[in-house]
């Protein structure tokens, strides 16, 4: 009858998922995301050495991507992409600084899950705490997070009290993540613009550019309703010298479903800004420079 009773569980679960999944595609979201699974580190810590020494994380990030491949989403491997990495000589030596980003941004995965495992030890037992986090991989914001535990057992088998913690809180991770990724396939995901000037530049956001003699400022709010994904931008504040937008929407994927990135909508608004010209001087241009940040760009006219 126990097994019976097992065998049940698992079929309903099966159900569940499946049903989950076809409410995703009514919703028309119909985009699955590339997702890479990898650990959590902290201060000091190398990504790449991580793994060799934890294997509770190993057993957590296992899982986690078991969970994801069970749903039918394409997993990057992390250990794969990492030794790729590796192989090929990527890093330069600035970037050994950051390895995650580059690992990212190499890894063509829309999303990356971070992978914590806490071990707890006391009189009453030991337990295992796991935390998942998952972030939009172009920008950094934050999809999902949750924080699972074991029950305590006296065992020192810690393997199994993470693979317990970790199926405790997968299906509500993954059903948050999929959530928030069918709002960005609707309607875009976030990213941060700001504009300023240089310590030198003659010119300010009141100076008036192009044919119908907008002040700076305006031009720019402007070309951001026509070019933001449904037009979605929100503007923080605009000073002589600044103008922050700190939420435009921008696509998930350009229209050859390939994916568009921070970087190249900071290259469209660089060709719109290098156009620009003040209206008493049409002679004169007000160049412009980009800095690209996860899902920050900063643009600065000269």
């Amino acid at each position: 009858m126990k097994k019976m009773s097992i065998l049940k569980c698992w079929a309903c679960l099966a159900v569940l998922l499946v049903c989950s999944d076809a409410v995703l595609g009514q919703n028309g979201a119909n985009i699955q995301p590339t997702i890479m699974v990898i650990p959590f580190t902290r201060e000091g810590e190398d990504l790449r050495q991580v793994l060799d020494r934890d294997a509770n994380r190993r057993i957590a990030i296992t899982k986690v991507k078991e969970g994801f491949d069970n749903r039918g989403f394409t997993t990057v491997d992390f250990v794969g992409k990492l030794k790729e990495i590796e192989s090929r000589q990527v890093l330069t030596s600035e970037e050994q600084t950051d390895f995650k980003t580059v690992l990212v941004e190499y890894s063509g995965a829309d999303i990356y899950v971070e992978t914590d495992v806490v071990l707890n030890r006391g009189e009453s037992g030991n337990s295992a705490s796991v935390i998942l986090s998952g972030y939009e991989a172009s920008t950094g914001n934050s999809l999902s997070n949750k924080v699972g535990s074991s029950n305590k057992f006296h065992t020192e088998d810690f393997a199994k009290l993470t693979e317990k913690a970790t199926e405790g809180i997968i299906e509500d991770f993954l059903n948050v993540m999929n959530a928030k990724f069918s709002e960005i396939v609707a309607n875009g995901k976030f990213v941060t613009v700001e504009f300023n000037f240089s310590p030198e530049s003659m010119y300010d956001m009141t100076t008036e550019v192009g044919e119908g003699s907008f002040a700076l400022a305006d031009a720019l709010e402007i070309w951001m309703g026509e070019n933001a994904a449904n037009g979605y931008y929100h503007i923080q504040g605009i000073t002589d010298k600044k103008v922050l937008f700190d939420q435009v929407r921008i696509p998930l994927k350009d229209e050859t479903g390939r994916n568009y990135s921070a970087s190249r909508f900071s290259l469209e608004i660089l060709k719109f800004c290098n156009r620009l010209a003040p209206s008493e001087d049409e002679s004169a241009s007000l160049k412009a420079k980009r800095i690209v940040k996860n899902g920050t760009i900063i643009i600065t006219f000269q």
